[in-house]
This record gives structure tokens, sequence and C-alpha cells, in this order.
């Protein structure tokens, strides 16, 4: 699935696409916890800032995707190294860095306002969305 061929269906290195978002009280550390002992604070949450990078680097692959293709984020390694209170916004940014074999690497980055607040490398690969779908359906039912 993952394997293109060298006529240029698969992106350039340096390739890049950017997802934004306001953040929102439903965006903030306090607001993901489970139960009432998880106590985080009133800034955005690191799971939400992981998944804005990793919607930016799911854009730089969307087009060369075949129909029934989709990909998938498989390892993440962040630091969200500022806080960021409701009402900013976030840009994070993806960049393809290399590919190895069909998996996609990216640096990925994220700024509000005042400055960078996160960054890493982050893995995706392609899959077919049917095969992804039933193997997770038998992890429910045991099938």
């Amino acid at each position: 699935m993952a394997q293109r061929d060298a006529a240029g269906s698969v992106p350039a290195v340096g390739a890049s696409a950017e997802a934004c978002t306001r953040v929102t009280h439903a965006d903030l550390a306090c607001a993901v916890g489970i139960a009432a002992s998880d106590v985080f604070p009133p800034v955005y949450a690191t799971s939400r800032l992981v998944a804005l990078m990793e919607i930016a680097a799911a854009r730089v692959l969307t087009q060369y995707l075949n129909a029934g293709e989709m990909s998938v984020g498989i390892s993440v390694d962040i630091v969200h190294t500022a806080a960021t209170p409701v009402g900013a916004e976030v840009v994070a940014t993806a960049t393809l860095r290399e590919r190895e074999g069909g998996r996609f690497v990216f640096d990925v980055s994220a700024r509000d306002p005042a400055g960078e607040i996160g960054r890493g490398t982050h893995r995706r690969a392609v899959v077919d969305a049917g095969r992804l779908a039933m193997g997770a359906s038998k992890r429910v039912t045991g099938a």
C-alpha cells in the first residue's frame, strides 16, 4: 500500500502543511481528565497539541492517497515547551523529512502568538482503510 513509484506519487522531502485551531475550554488539559482526581492545569493540553501536529502531517500526504487509503500515525516524539491559554490560536506545521520504506517521517512544530510551544518528530504510514477497520473490529469482537 505505502510503496509508491519514483514518478512522483509521494510528496517530496521538504513538503509541508499546516493545521490551526483556536484554543477552547475543551482543549485544555483540565478538560481531558476522566476522573475527579485527574487534576491538570487550564492550558492547552499536550494531547491536543499532538493531535494538531498529526493533522498537519496527514495533510501533507492527503493528495497522494489512492481510493480506499488513509494515513495513520505510528509514532510521536514531542516536547511541549510552553503553556497556551484559552482563546489563543495555535498553528502546527509538519515538514516531510524523509521516507523510511513505507513510512513517512515528519519534523513537526507548533506555535502560538508568543512563539514556539512544541516540536518533535512524527511518523505516519499509508494503509488500506477497510483493512484497518477490519483489524480494529477484531480486537473488540475477538474474531
